[in-house]
């Protein structure tokens, strides 16, 4: 008898070849699509001549923005629900899907051919012809903001799309005037590329009838690619969004990108199925980017090393245009934890949202948390230094107690649960942080410098919508499915939920199957797949239907027992008559009444309205470095986590996995660069670097759970907290190895050409002059 397999129920089909991702998609009499994109920053668009391609081989069809534009496709606005500084609203420039008039970055789409194969749609796109007239074109953000500079569009005079504040700006400047001690870091989070496995593609049909589209893509949740298309101007109830498989998420397939609507014009123009798969280059290049923030912040400290305000200020490069959620998670993400972990009495922050000819900024996998957590853990590090005062003693001497929670921030945010004493106990030991001094020494016998760096950190979880809904089906012979608007892309939704429901009701979760935004289902509400709210919200509401279909099963069950409810218990999936040895199994009494009528009587449906959380951590890394090439290495990772209820170990255990990685590959490779002139220098692999499973050496998890009063499974988002975590950990430990070399600054990526310079200018300013 073969083995049975272990591990999350959707990777045998994963890895034997049974996903079905986008591109996997084909519907009969289909036709293929491919795009002109602009091949500078910004121009004026002069003339297009599609005459050439329209007499192409197999070209059913050419659009042009005009044609988009015909359509009554509106520019889709940015999820911002509240004015900035001084009441004022976003300021956002005209975008069409299809560009008109102007180009405003490299990549931008500005022709559509939809031909009868792939192959002659993108050869009939080198026959387009266009004239375009150069305009001056802006790339850093910090740039944008000085006095003449060009402008990304002249409907944004100063290039600020949206100017925020929150905190208490003349409290924190009385106390910042009285402080003892002032620590300032100006630091770089950097462009990054969200770099899905799969690269963009869709394919649509259009229901000439109906008025519906039936639609194909990536997406995160259901309900948010409905939304994000309805924002474009196409009636949320004329979609119909389609995905099994989510090859790659983190933030960058949450919403519709304008190829997407492109496409669907086209399946109605032309009656006919279209679909579109884009290539590497032009995920690179197209794909809304992540980052892109210079970060300032202050820290003000009495003698005694208490703190007493923050303040803080980023300059946020959006872009040429503001995607949906990009100025959403550079301005009320911050805002939500402003003093992290720490009691500060008073903060202030500004975020200035700035336009640029570059492509846009969304949210990637933290959406400003590890931002925040960055700038945050940098200034305490810092102020340790300049104050004399032991690192870890500073920390401690500031966390908030377990006792005060919950927690009202200077923003009046509230925090739910927490430890972070504990948290820090636990990682200081865990790492053997008291020995570390020994393994410098030896390392530094070896010709290697060795640091060791930490950061206690939490993030906003959760939230994010007032309902999240789950419904429990019955079939013929006591199986059930599980239907929910949740988009999973990796994150083990299809073993997981099944787990909580079968837990609940005592029965094997195999029974259950998860049936996640399916357009065929039962219409549900919620939001999909983003800042970490998946358990929480989803999975609670899971759990609410499972405590329903029981609720509803005592009335059922007494029936059949011929006894009253009230005289009926429920525990390991049956109904036992209050002490006797009498039940009746769930599963058999669901078979007893199947298909009795049109709708099960157990079947459930439940909302949970889920409030957000704050998931944290304490982290300590090791970092060994090659003074003669500057390579980093990373030696020994500890985490100690707090994501409330652990539910199942090895999928917590697995995200916090991938997220310390993918925050390792910012701070030490990865990086969009564009040039002087807009022309993006690391669009293919040859150019930017990915992180690997071997980025880290010794990486050691552990669990420290606070439940959290929120939801009905007391958990707390997991899935970006080891990104909050990495980024500031690792760079405390890579310049706490420096410092002993004279290198005081050094921004992310800190890549071997960047460690090597910083070394080599350090060594330079402590050498005597000659003569």
């Amino acid at each position: 008898m073969a083995a049975a397999f272990k591990g999350r129920r959707e990777d045998r089909r994963l890895v034997s070849g049974g996903g079905r991702y986008t591109a996997d998609w084909n519907l009969p009499g289909q036709l293929h699509a491919a795009f002109l994109r602009s091949d500078r920053p910004h121009a004026r668009i002069v003339a297009i001549d599609a005459q050439a391609a329209l007499a192409a081989p197999g070209v059913v069809a050419v659009l042009t923005g005009e044609d988009t534009l015909a359509e009554g496709i509106r520019n889709a606005p940015p999820m911002l629900p509240y004015p900035g500084r001084g009441g004022q609203p976003i300021k956002l420039p005209p975008r069409s899907v299809l560009a008109t008039g102007r180009v405003s970055h490299i990549g931008q789409e500005v022709a559509m051919v939809v031909a009868t194969t792939a192959l002659a749609a993108a050869d009939a796109v080198e026959r387009i012809s266009i004239e375009y007239s150069d305009l001056p074109a802006v790339i850093d953000a910090e740039a944008a903001l000085a006095p003449g500079a060009p402008l990304a569009h002249p409907e944004v005079p100063g290039n600020v799309c949206f100017d925020f504040d929150y905190g208490d700006e003349a409290r924190v400047k009385e106390i910042f005037a009285g402080a003892a001690r002032i620590t300032r870091v100006k630091l770089d989070s950097q462009r990054i590329c969200g770099v899905p496995m799969e690269p963009k593609a869709c394919l649509a049909s259009y229901d000439a009838q109906q008025g519906v589209y039936d639609f194909w893509s990536s997406t995160q949740g259901i309900t948010m690619m409905r939304g994000s298309v309805a924002g474009y101007g196409i009636a949320p109830d004329k979609v119909r969004p389609r995905a099994q498989d989510v090859g790659g998420g983190f933030g960058i397939r949450s919403g519709a990108y304008p190829e997407y609507i492109a496409v669907m014009i086209a399946a109605k123009k032309t009656g006919r199925p279209v679909k579109w798969v884009g290539s590497r280059s032009e995920t690179f290049v197209s794909d809304h980017h992540g980052r892109a923030i210079r970060l300032s912040g202050e820290l003000a400290m009495d003698e005694d090393g208490h703190f007493l305000a923050a303040r803080y200020e980023w300059v946020c490069n959006q872009g040429a245009f503001p995607s949906g959620p990009g100025p959403l998670i550079n301005t009320v993400t911050p805002k939500l934890t402003p003093n992290g972990v720490y009691r500060i009495p008073a903060v202030y922050g500004r975020n200035r949202l700035v336009l640029t000819n570059t492509t846009p900024i969304t949210a990637y996998r933290g959406a400003g948390r590890p931002d925040a957590a960055y700038l945050l853990e940098r200034l305490v590090e810092e102020a340790a230094r300049e104050s004399g005062i032991d690192r870890v003693e500073l920390r401690r001497r500031n966390l908030i107690p377990k006792d005060a929670f919950p927690y009202t921030t200077p923003t009046q945010s509230a925090y739910d649960s927490g430890d972070y004493e504990a948290l820090l106990d636990e990682v200081l030991a865990r790492s053997d942080w008291e020995g570390f001094e020994a393994r410098r020494a030896e390392a530094r016998a070896r010709g290697r410098l060795r640091g060791i760096g930490c950061a206690v950190f939490l993030e906003p979880a959760g939230g994010a919508g007032p309902k999240d809904q789950a419904m429990l089906k019955f079939g013929s012979s006591g199986e059930m499915t599980l239907y929910s608007v949740t988009g999973p892309s990796g994150q083990g939704h299809e073993t997981v939920f099944p787990e909580v429901v079968g837990r609940e009701l005592g029965v094997p979760p195999e029974l259950i199957t998860l049936r996640a935004s399916d357009p065929d289902g039962p219409p549900l509400d919620g939001f999909g797949t983003v800042g970490s709210r998946s358990m929480g919200a989803h999975g609670g509401a899971a759990l609410l239907a499972a405590r329903e279909v029981v609720r509803k099963g005592l009335e059922l069950a007494a029936k059949e027992l011929e006894v009253a409810a009230q005289d009926l218990e429920f525990a390991g999936g049956r109904f036992r008559v209050k002490g006797t040895d009498r039940s009746l199994a769930l599963v058999e009494l669901a078979r007893r009444h199947a298909g009795k009528g049109a709708v099960h009587p157990l079947d459930a449906t439940a909302d949970n309205a889920a409030g957000a959380t704050f998931p944290s951590g304490a982290h300590v890394a090791e970092v060994e470095i090659d003074p003669r090439t500057g390579a980093v290495e990373v030696a020994r990772y500890t985490g100690v986590d707090d994501c409330g209820v652990v539910v199942n170990h090895t999928l917590v255990e697995g995200q916090v996995q991938g997220g310390i990685v993918q925050g390792a590959g910012q701070v030490l490779g990865e990086h969009c660069v564009f040039d002087e002139g807009g022309q993006l220098l690391t669009g293919s692999f040859m150019d930017y670097a990915m992180p690997h499973a071997g980025l880290i050496g010794e990486l050691r998890l552990y669990d420290h759970p606070v439940p959290s009063p929120r939801n009905p499974l007391g958990v707390k988002g997991v899935g970006e907290s080891g990104t909050t975590g990495s980024l500031p950990t690792l760079m405390n430990a890579i310049l706490d190895a420096l410092r002993p070399a004279g290198v005081r600054q050094l921004d992310m990526p800190a890549t071997p050409a960047r460690v090597w310079a910083a070394l080599r200018a350090a060594a330079g300013a402590r050498q005597p002059p000659r003569g």
